[in-house]
């Protein structure tokens, strides 16, 4: 038998979630599965992220609205990178007791994990349809999203060409200058201030915002041949998109778009920035803007050839092979 505890915190997720709920869900939290709908002539796209205490955030360090809004955000980017609109959200949770409960005259760590998670999903009209609670020692959030493309549209990290350019949309290295920050801040022993009071410069890195319109946009008119999100460093995301593609790249690296005080290694290698990276023909109109978002060419794809790095950066007149140094479990 559930414990109470357990059975109150359903029930208040359950209440909360009804705020997110959508067309696309015909059936939601409170049965033994949710029911979905989509609509004529799409496909279902389905991906799944895992958040781990101490591997993806650290309790001392990220505000437990920001857990909530990374766990989200970081599944709803998967589903940018193909194009897709989101239909339904599904959160397995696992915590500590300790964090259910809520100290006098204040909210809960899980009260403020949903804050920040629901409110990404009102957003971005994204409905929790389901998930499953744990206890555990660690915190961890595994989330499935579940979306849907229009037929033979989705966008694939394998269709770019010799002859593309290669874009990526708004800034890179602000992820990885916040945690840098966070980090500096834990060094000299200074605790994590409110969500509020870390938007800037921290943002980036706390409350990163999924290319949902602009991937439905690229998608809708086909200009793009080939797409991925920024998830885990440009350097090793490009090459998995040469890779997938069959083809090699060339970066310039004056072009890339730096957020303020993020320096170029950031931007190459620090990973968790979200935005999207993508090839289109030379002849394709590609708007500088999409749905207020900065879009910046920043490269081009050549043959794949014997001797030929699969990414190569240019810095001026000189071009050297970019080694991928973004982050990878296991290495």
């Amino acid at each position: 038998m559930a414990a109470p505890g357990e059975l109150a915190l359903i029930d208040t997720i359950r209440r909360r979630a009804q705020a997110t709920a959508t067309p696309a869900l015909r059936l939601g939290i409170g049965d033994d599965c949710a029911l979905l709908g989509t609509k004529t002539g799409e496909e279902i796209a389905v991906t799944t992220d895992l958040s781990i205490e101490n591997r993806h955030f650290r309790l001392d360090w990220h505000p437990a609205e920001a857990v909530g809004h990374r766990t989200l955000a970081r599944g709803l980017s998967d589903l940018a990178a193909m194009g897709a609109r989101p239909c339904a959200a599904f959160l397995s949770l696992a915590l500590p007791t300790a964090l259910t409960k809520a100290p006098k005259g204040k909210k809960s760590w899980a009260d403020r994990f949903f804050d920040g998670f629901l409110a990404l999903a009102e957003e971005q009209a994204t409905p929790l349809a389901g998930g499953d609670l744990a206890e555990s020692p660690l915190a961890l959030a595994d989330i499935v999203l579940v979306g849907a493309v229009k037929k033979g549209r989705a966008l694939l990290r394998s269709g770019a060409k010799a002859g593309d350019l290669i874009y990526v949309t708004g800034r890179l290295g602000g992820s990885a200058l916040g945690l840098a920050l966070l980090e500096e801040s834990a060094r000299l022993g200074k605790r994590t201030k409110t969500a509020e009071e870390q938007e800037t410069p921290l943002g980036p890195h706390l409350y990163p915002q999924p290319r949902l319109e602009q991937g439905q946009f690229l998608a809708h008119r086909k200009l793009a041949t080939a797409a991925m999100d920024v998830s885990d460093g440009l350097s090793i995301d490009l090459a998995r998109l040469a890779a997938a593609s069959g083809v090699a790249t060339e970066l310039d690296a004056e072009a890339l778009p730096l957020f303020p005080g993020a320096t170029l290694e950031q931007a190459l290698d620090g990973g968790e920035d979200y935005e999207l990276l993508f090839t289109a023909p030379a002849t394709a109109k590609i708007p500088a803007t999409i749905a207020g978002v900065a879009v910046t060419r920043i490269g081009r794809v050549l043959p794949k050839r014997k001797g030929r790095p699969q990414v190569a950066l240019c810095e001026g007149k000189k071009k050297k092979a970019l080694e991928p140094k973004g982050w990878q479990h296991f290495a």
